[in-house]
């Protein structure tokens, strides 16, 4: 049975978990320190909770307690005016809807490339693990909605795992959950504890590398050589791959740019639209 506490004070210490959710320091800081993460929205809430994250608790405007009411639980449910929320979390929560959510320890690299599933989906035995055959890898994308979005991209277009270089954004940042409607919670990831030598474990899972860049010298995607098992490696927003990872990889591929594109000063695609060109072709049967 779902615990209802009305709130009026957005300074009350029991909505902590909330605070200033758009302060990007203050919520990296907070949410390592309790290992939570805030889901948004109530698609997004349902699927987080259905994937397996404990709920810590609720804060909703009092119009959603209804819709919600399946997925409540046992964790307290603040209910609050609109302004108040609005006082806690520092912008309009259109959604209506937040909850704060219990983060779960992460797998390892070498556990997703072995076929590693999200929590909450865990197969009967491990003759169900399948060993994922195409992955992405991103490197140092600080872009909590790029970031996002890639991980919806993967999900829609079959992609079965995500490796993110150390520095790469926190895909359980609120923003990201919300950009990718809940995508982070289907797709296993994991991230890398070494940059640079983190190809490494890829090739000897048996992976081939293509590195995807603007340069329209590099092989067209759609040519390149497609093995068993395939890591598509992705760069950062403004400067593309790193160029150790450029050499490492086994191909630099890229996305053939129209011939009048140059003429409009386009030379490139942005990240998270070449990422789903990318995933379609990169899911095409052998």
């Amino acid at each position: 049975m779902a615990r209802l506490i009305p709130v009026t004070d957005p300074t009350d210490p029991r909505l902590a978990d909330y605070t200033r959710l758009r302060d990007v320091n203050l919520r990296k800081s907070l949410e390592a320190e309790h290992g939570l993460f805030v889901a948004e929205g109530e698609k997004v809430i349902r699927r987080a909770v259905t994937t397996g994250y404990p709920v810590r608790s609720l804060l909703m405007a009092r119009r959603w307690v209804e819709p919600l009411a399946d997925v409540l639980g046992d964790a307290p449910v603040y209910v609050a005016d609109d302004d108040v929320v609005e006082g806690i979390t520092g912008f309009a929560v259109h959604r209506g809807a937040l909850a704060s959510m219990e983060r779960l320890p992460l797998p390892s690299v070498a556990a997703v490339l072995a076929g590693a599933r999200p929590a909450g989906d865990v197969p009967e035995d491990d003759t169900d693990r399948a060993r994922p055959r195409r992955i992405l890898v991103l490197e140092d994308l600080v872009d909590h909605g790029n970031v996002g979005a890639i991980f919806r991209c993967a999900a829609a277009l079959g992609v079965e795992a995500v490796i993110l270089s150390p520095r790469c954004a926190d895909p359980l940042y609120r923003r990201s959950v919300k950009v990718s409607m809940g995508a982070v919670f289907a797709i296993p990831y994991a991230r890398m504890t070494d940059w640079h030598d983190g190809l490494a474990d890829l090739r000897a899972a048996g992976f081939t590398l293509l590195a995807l860049t603007p340069d329209q010298s590099a092989v067209p995607l759609q040519k390149a050589p497609m093995g068993e098992r395939v890591a598509l490696l992705l760069g950062t927003e403004g400067d593309g791959l790193s160029s150790r990872w450029l050499r490492e990889a086994d191909h630099p591929v890229c996305i053939p740019m129209s011939a009048g594109a140059m003429d409009l000063g386009v030379d490139s695609l942005n990240v998270v639209a070449a990422t789903a060109i990318a995933c379609h072709e990169l899911m095409r049967p052998l």
